[in-house]
């Protein structure tokens, strides 16, 4: 079974790449148009998300070097201290909404300083593959859109990043053990 996944793995991407094309040609679809017009639309939308991009990432360093982030998760350590939840993965809950390359820097040194088989490289990693950025995607996908009121949406999205964040322990702690 693991030799037909990996013979599909390493041939879907060059197959696709081959039969899209020939595909459209076969039906009359301006190919290079198409794609030199999809690329222009692209780029069109990368030079309006820039400003929402620079305003997101100013406000993470603002919010980290303030000290902010560390208020919040000394605010946080007594309760999960108490609960046996490790206290190293607090700053994950607090990042990983906010941004996606900074959550994974910090998962990284996570898994570099207690190993990925310890309880905490386990909860970082399930964390990481359990919430997402939902602070970047409203930032970045509404206000490429033009979509102002974003509150409904980022209230779902963080109460999922939360579930998912305490799913990720309790799944940990139900699979792995203490």
């Amino acid at each position: 079974m693991y030799g037909i996944v990996s013979l599909i793995s390493a041939w879907a991407i060059p197959v696709m790449i081959v039969f899209i094309p020939l595909y459209a040609a076969y039906r009359k679809v301006p190919v290079y148009e198409s794609f030199v017009e999809g690329a222009k639309d692209g780029f069109d939308t990368a030079v309006k998300i820039i400003p929402h991009l620079v305003g997101m990432m100013v406000a993470i360093s603002v919010f980290r070097a303030s000290g902010a982030m560390d208020f919040v998760i000394g605010w946080m350590r007594p309760f999960f201290e108490r609960i046996g939840v490790p206290t190293e993965v607090l700053p994950l809950a607090i990042l990983r909404p906010i941004t996606g390359a900074g959550s994974l820097a910090f998962t990284t040194d996570l898994i570099e300083q207690f190993g990925p088989d310890s309880m905490i490289g386990r909860i970082a990693s399930t964390v990481q593959g359990s919430t997402d950025t939902t602070l970047y995607v409203i930032t970045v996908y509404f206000g490429a859109i033009g979509i102002r009121k974003a509150g409904y949406a980022l209230k779902v999205g963080l109460i999922s990043d939360a579930v998912g964040f305490i799913a990720s322990i309790v799944i940990c702690y139900l699979v792995f053990g203490t």
